[in-house]
């Protein structure tokens, strides 16, 4: 098995995300200049925020994408997910330059801004993709026989298409 991080954060995906882990923070300092009657709603603000992160962090932002000879393997703190390596067609990397001549134009369906773009994309060329990005280079497009297409940022996108050719 080979193991590929997701790859580090690209520095507008980085400023967007500090952004976004201060609003729970905000809101304590809100609650806590808050009138007393109030104060409940900043703070329950922060935890709801909070959770959700949590969430994405554990259900949404993968790790990991890990290729073996059963195929290509997405994993999360919380989870797994198999694409086994008959459903996969081919892969490529994808460059930037390039992107929009092969998938058109589109708009994220899931998370967005912390850590990355995860869940769906949709594109005018190819209709939805799975997405699981941190940045805007980097970018592997592996085409599936059914299915959806995944548009990934491993931290090594070469040796990445390279092990899912070599099966």
């Amino acid at each position: 098995m080979t193991s590929f991080r997701l790859a580090p954060m690209s520095p507008l995906v980085a400023v967007l995300t500090v952004g976004l882990l201060a609003l729970p923070v905000v809101f304590v300092v809100g609650g806590l200049s808050a009138p007393g009657s109030v104060r409940f709603v900043p703070f329950g603000l922060a935890g709801l925020v909070a959770l959700l992160y949590l969430g994405v962090w554990l259900y949404a932002r993968p790790r990991a994408f890990e290729v073996d000879g059963r195929g290509l393997a997405i994993v999360w703190p919380a989870r797994r997910r198999l694409i086994p390596r008959s459903e996969i067609a081919g892969a490529r990397v994808l460059v930037r330059e390039r992107c929009r001549a092969e998938l058109g134009w589109g708009g994220r369906i899931g998370v967005g801004g912390l850590g990355g773009g995860f869940g769906w994309a949709w594109t005018s060329k190819r209709g939805l993709v799975d997405l699981y990005v941190s940045r805007t280079d980097g970018l592997v497009l592996v085409e599936r026989r059914a299915g959806r297409p995944l548009l990934l940022t491993p931290e090594r996108p070469d040796e990445l298409v390279r092990a899912l050719r070599a099966g």
